[in-house]
């Protein structure tokens, strides 16, 4: 068993934690997290909600019981984040084309526009949080990462 390490700048001692894959991904998205917020602020978008903007800007017309699909959240919370991002003029509701009792869901010029903003600014975070790996180490943290949650390929 690997020596029990504490925690940095502190007496407290973390077990067998800082061994754990599941630990180790928490305390990085606890820092991709934070980085995100910083560079964002601004703009008043989560990862998720910057998410939720790229899968309907690639799909448009997207019903939303596809988008809770492809986001792995349930019906209910997708509603409540369509709603929010509806009262911000960023994402509209259409009738779906073949199924009108299914909602479709497509950027406005204004989600566009603002999407564009969060993509150069997410870039650019991205670029900061992955500075000290080399392009095939990044590479290969996706690849591993894909491994561990195969549905996200």
């Amino acid at each position: 068993m690997p020596a029990i390490k504490k925690a940095p700048s502190s007496s407290i001692s973390l077990g067998v934690l800082p061994e754990l894959v599941g630990f180790q991904l928490r305390m990085a998205q606890i820092a991709m997290f934070k980085d995100f917020s910083e560079s964002l602020g601004d703009l008043d978008v989560t990862p998720g909600l910057f998410g939720v903007l790229v899968i309907i800007e690639a799909n448009p017309d997207l019903k939303q019981s596809e988008l809770a699909r492809a986001t792995h959240l349930d019906r209910s919370t997708v509603v409540s984040v369509i709603d929010n991002l509806e009262r911000r003029n960023l994402v509209e509701r259409r009738a779906a084309p073949n199924d009108r009792r299914s909602n479709a869901l497509r950027l406005t010029s204004e989600g566009g526009a603002l999407l564009r903003k969060i993509k150069h600014k997410v870039g650019e975070h991205e670029k900061r949080l992955v500075a000290t790996l080399s392009a095939a180490e990044r590479q290969a943290l996706v690849k591993l990462l894909k491994k561990v949650f195969p549905e996200n390929r």
